[in-house]
């Protein structure tokens, strides 16, 4: 059910706590790979949440939400990496700092994947992370499905080369 407050259509608070419960960790762990900074993400995962509260799309299914979410979080991250003000700074590398709890083989992993070129760190988050196909991925980034195999593939040999030999495929 919408609300109407101040002229704008909002969504239901249930609506949004239902939305937040359901997606926070994801879009979290994906301002994280993209962004490596805890406050970029956080300042990213309030605006994507708003961006849905004041949203009037109307969802086909929970896989056409998920998605929305997906596809609105990774045009924020890049939205605010081509910024002047982050362009012009220096990261802390926050991330690799914050997860002390991560195992030394989990660490060197999610450092292998953080330091592939950015082509590659959609697709291995959404197919390893998230579980998607390539299909499922093509459709969500807008590339060709060919395309998704062909950076899956290549992004397999750079992990592998860079956490040498084969333990990780």
């Amino acid at each position: 059910m919408r609300q109407v407050r101040g002229g704008e259509i909002m969504r239901s608070e249930e609506e949004v706590n239902r939305a937040v419960e359901q997606y926070s960790d994801m879009v979290r762990r994906l301002c994280m790979v993209h962004l490596k900074n805890y406050a970029d993400t956080e300042d990213i995962f309030q605006s994507v949440f708003l961006k849905y509260v004041l949203s009037s799309v109307s969802f086909e299914s929970e896989e056409h939400e998920k998605a929305w979410f997906l596809r609105v979080t990774i045009n924020a991250c890049k939205d605010q990496l081509k910024s002047f003000f982050r362009s012009h700074t220096v990261s802390l590398e926050e991330l690799t700092e914050q997860p002390a709890s991560l195992s030394p083989d989990n660490r060197e992993v999610l450092e292998a994947v953080l330091s592939l070129p950015k082509k590659y760190k959609d697709v291995v988050y959404l197919h390893y992370y998230e579980g998607y196909t390539a299909p499922q991925i093509s459709r969500i980034l807008g590339k060709n499905v060919n395309t998704v195999y062909t950076l899956l593939t290549r992004s397999r040999q750079l992990l592998k080369e860079k956490l040498g030999g084969d333990g990780y495929e």
